[in-house]
């Protein structure tokens, strides 16, 4: 015998509950967000500004120029556009039937079960947090190369604190206020990359190589070539194309908005598309204009290699004018802040997520009376991020801002975050695979819920493979780098012991791990 109430059916031995989904939209012990704050342009600005144009291409194209595929770095984008679109294609049809704030964590728990689910929401939770104090670092290098031009010299950390705390300001309030930063910022930085792409291709002088494009050569590494001052050491095509796939982390948020958008069903999956199609034609255009302002490999990897600062500030001089170039100098910092904003989000979605189920601290899971923020989660994050940021500062021989702040901050953070968001986002494939053989036969498709699933976990598997493989490659001289994989690895299975615990101990708490969706705010 069984019956159906509230999302749950009775266990054939009438003992304990079994929860499919908990909807609550009309729970008062449940605290909300802000039903309704934000449509399709709101969630976009909060997703694509996640991935961060121009930030994705002044800090993350120099290191997959210098130290990863060279010529071939347009290539490595255009590859991760199709790996991420197909990605999308299962990802849209599991999030038309789970609305949650939970995204990778509420999917795989519904498709894999709550044990999964949890070690991925821990893991997914962390990677978001060591993003926002990956975007401090990109931040602070750029913040500090800026103040040295008007001669003003400061360790590199301070500029890093003063984005943590101002985020954390912004972050407390509405989410009004957050979309509207973020949208503007966007706008800016998307319109003088095209500025600068237009002024690269109509040029005489810029060298453009169609075979940049060959998504078949995206795994090429970059050849050793010159000696000298114009010596140019050899790549690792992983590294390019890994820090390709971190140009897009943020574009996945948009299922951990529905609950605060105007109409989930219709929002989400266009605004999943626009952005991971749209934000891999820019990569593509824009990367690849940047190659070929410098004339060409040798030349574009001599610069990623010697020139962070100045690889895109340099030819935006040189082919557009100076001013273009001190703009652009300018747009990387609201750019990097706006990025680190919209991880900063993620980061306290999850954290509410999970204390709202009372999977951690219920206090995370409260939102403030006025604005509907998750302001307790917001404030654990920021203390997070300060942490880092201060741990990398003050760690020995951690001061140069080009190596410590770019290299170090940056690209080892980015390292361990994505690491961890590849690896859900092929589980969260396997996931929907299982979700629609499971809950929705009648719905699974050969293409949706099977093939596009199985090509994703493939590819993505792979990229992991080599980042890892290669990861003493980048962090060159930093003993302790492996140990960053050690802790997403813990933090997982932590997670994964941690459920377990809970269903032994207090199983009512068990069922409803990544249970919480909102149906109220499901219209089509």
């Amino acid at each position: 015998m069984s019956t159906e109430e509230g999302g749950m059916h009775e266990h054939h031995q009438g003992m304990l509950p079994v929860v499919d989904s908990v909807d609550v939209s009309s729970r008062g012990d449940v605290h909300h967000l802000h039903g309704g704050a934000v449509g399709l342009a709101g969630v976009l600005f909060l997703t694509v500004t996640g991935s961060a144009p121009i930030t994705a291409m002044l800090l993350n194209t120099p290191l997959s120029v210098g130290y990863g595929n060279g010529l071939y770095t347009p290539a490595g984008f255009l590859f991760a556009t199709i790996i991420l679109t197909v990605f999308s294609v299962g990802y849209i049809a599991m999030a038309r039937k789970v609305t949650a704030v939970g995204g990778f964590y509420s999917f795989i728990s519904h498709g894999l079960g709550r044990e999964l689910g949890m070690g991925t929401g821990l893991a997914i939770t962390l990677a978001y947090s060591v993003f926002e104090a990956s975007l401090c670092g990109g931040f602070a290098f750029f913040a500090t190369g800026k103040l040295n031009q008007y001669g003003v010299h400061l360790s590199w950390v301070i500029p890093a604190l003063f984005m943590v705390v101002l985020i954390s300001i912004l972050s407390y309030f509405d989410i009004h206020l957050s979309a509207q930063v973020l949208g503007a910022a966007l706008v800016t930085e998307v319109l003088i990359l095209l500025i600068f792409d237009g002024s690269v291709f109509f040029s005489g002088d810029s060298n453009v190589q169609a075979k940049a494009l060959n998504p078949l050569k995206a795994f090429h590494d970059l050849p050793a070539s010159g000696h000298g001052s114009t010596a140019v050491a050899a790549g690792v095509a992983g590294i390019g194309v890994f820090f390709a796939f971190w140009s897009w982390v943020g574009f996945e948020m948009a299922p951990n908005y529905g609950e605060e958008s105007k109409n989930p069903k219709k929002i989400v999956p266009r605004a999943m598309y626009i952005s991971v199609i749209g934000l891999g034609i820019f990569y593509t255009v824009t990367s690849w204009a940047s190659i070929s302002a410098w004339g060409g490999q040798a030349q574009a990897a001599l610069a990623a290699q010697t020139n962070y600062y100045g690889y895109y500030l340099a030819p935006a001089a040189q082919f557009g004018n100076q001013f273009i170039s001190d703009l652009m100098s300018y747009l990387i910092l609201t750019g990097s802040f706006a990025c680190g904003m919209a991880f900063h989000q993620t980061a306290a979605r999850y954290m509410y997520s999970l204390g709202r189920e009372k999977v951690l601290p219920s206090q995370l899971g409260r939102t403030h009376p006025k604005y509907h923020s998750p302001h307790i989660a917001s404030l654990t994050q920021t203390v997070i991020t300060a942490c880092i940021v201060l741990a990398f500062g003050f760690g020995e021989g951690l001061h140069d801002a080009g190596t410590n702040a770019y290299i170090y901050l940056y690209g080892l953070m980015a390292i361990m975050g994505v690491v961890v968001i590849l690896c859900t986002q092929a589980l969260v494939s396997v996931a929907i695979i299982v979700y629609f053989r499971t809950s929705h036969k009648d719905e699974a498709h050969w293409w949706t819920t099977t093939l596009a699933p199985v090509i994703s976990v493939v590819a993505q598997v792979y990229v992991v493979y080599l980042a890892i493989k290669h990861l003493s490659f980048l962090a060159t001289g930093v003993s302790w780098v492996n140990y960053l994989l050690y802790i997403d690895l813990i933090v997982f299975v932590g997670g994964v012991a941690w459920a377990f615990w809970i269903k032994s101990n207090d199983r009512a708490k068990y069922e409803t791990i990544g249970r919480l969706v909102n149906e109220g705010l499901d219209s089509v």
